[in-house]
């Protein structure tokens, strides 16, 4: 049995041992205890209502309660570059052009620009490569369009999500040694870890204000503009199916793509919806459709994935996914079909605020 909670204290070495097999280029989940520590504590604030708009993140771990273990993380930032600058390029296009010469030249451009600045960030994805089989790798980037959807008023109207740009095993990244090298004056690595773990200020400091032209960077970088990393693809076409889409920002590191969607536009925001629990006597073998359920509360929220088919406006769960929830009978959850192809068959509407 797999289920969503937000992440505890306790956690800490099992979010260590994910983020030190992250590899390189996942910013938001640096291999440094005292980092994710700080994380784990800005998250406890956050679902206490302690922490300010700035600093919000709700980070949430999928938990295998068979062997009680912690085998995913992912999070939500509630506005970014409130606290500081957030950064991205965005890729545009320059013309030159000479009627009396008779040239016409369109070249590719970057403009650092701050473009996403108080906007709602999904961030800090990463399953055990153990567990990258079923819905484990759903449930655990899906949820938190549950919790948005729950709580929309805490999230901005935009929502984004930057993904990892390519990169090779040994961390090398073709963009940064064409580009970051020259003004940064490090590794790659070493950027995307000061970066990590809220060293910015540098950005602001050694990067070049001015437009650069892409046409001066190597084939290579070029290439890799606005491209995904191999082991990010899945994470981007499923955030593709829910309605997000690149719209020509990309990270100033390594140009992996910021994909974006409106909150309210966000298929399994708006189509989810509230249902009255009922419970199952007979548990029998799992039947119905699989489900995206969540509980409605707040500090105590979970998720998991149920197979069930909603009737009348009531979702019938197995005791298992009534205790894993921590739902009872007349108890109110949120649900959406989980694979989007499901969606539609069960009259379903845009979701209605409780």
């Amino acid at each position: 049995m797999f289920r969503i909670r937000p992440v505890a204290i306790a956690d800490l070495s099992a979010l260590f041992a994910l983020a030190s097999n992250s590899g390189i280029g996942l910013t938001t989940l640096p291999a440094d205890e005292a980092i994710l520590r700080k994380r784990i504590e800005t998250s406890l604030a956050s679902f206490a209502g302690h922490a300010e708009r700035a600093d919000e993140m709700f980070v949430f771990v999928l938990e295998d309660t068979s062997h009680t273990r912690v085998v995913g993380v992912a999070a939500i930032a509630t506005a970014v570059g409130l606290r500081e600058a957030w950064y991205s390029y965005r890729v545009g296009t320059a013309v030159h052009a000479s009627k009396e010469l008779e040239i016409f030249n369109q070249t590719p451009t970057l403009f650092l620009s701050n473009d996403h600045t108080g906007h709602s960030e999904l961030c800090s994805l990463f399953l055990a490569a153990d567990y990258r089989h079923g819905s484990n790798g759903s449930l655990l980037s899906k949820c938190r369009f549950l919790f948005i959807a729950q709580f929309r008023e805490r999230f901005s109207q935009k929502i984004i999500a930057e993904l990892r740009g390519v990169s090779d095993a040994a961390g090398r990244s073709p963009f940064w040694d064409s580009l970051g090298r020259r003004f940064f004056s490090m590794e790659f690595q070493r950027a995307d870890y000061l970066t990590g773990i809220g060293k910015k200020s540098f950005v602001a400091e050694l990067m070049p204000k001015h437009p650069l032209y892409t046409s001066f960077l190597s084939a290579e970088a070029q290439a890799v503009i606005g491209k995904t990393h191999t082991l990010t693809e899945p994470a981007r076409r499923l955030l593709e199916r829910e309605g997000f889409r690149y719209e020509g920002h990309v990270d100033i590191f390594d140009a992996g793509p910021t994909v974006e969607c409106e909150a309210d536009d966000i298929g399994a925001v708006a189509d989810s919806q509230l249902f009255t629990v009922g419970v199952k006597a007979d548990e029998g073998e799992p039947s119905g459709v699989a489900m995206l359920v969540a509980n409605t509360r707040f500090a105590e929220f979970r998720a998991a994935v149920a197979h069930a088919t909603p009737a009348n406006g009531v979702l019938a769960l197995t005791r298992a996914d009534a205790a894993a929830l921590g739902v009872r009978e007349g108890d109110t959850v949120r649900a959406v079909s989980l694979h989007v192809s499901d969606r539609g068959q069960f009259g379903v509407v845009k979701s209605v605020k409780p």
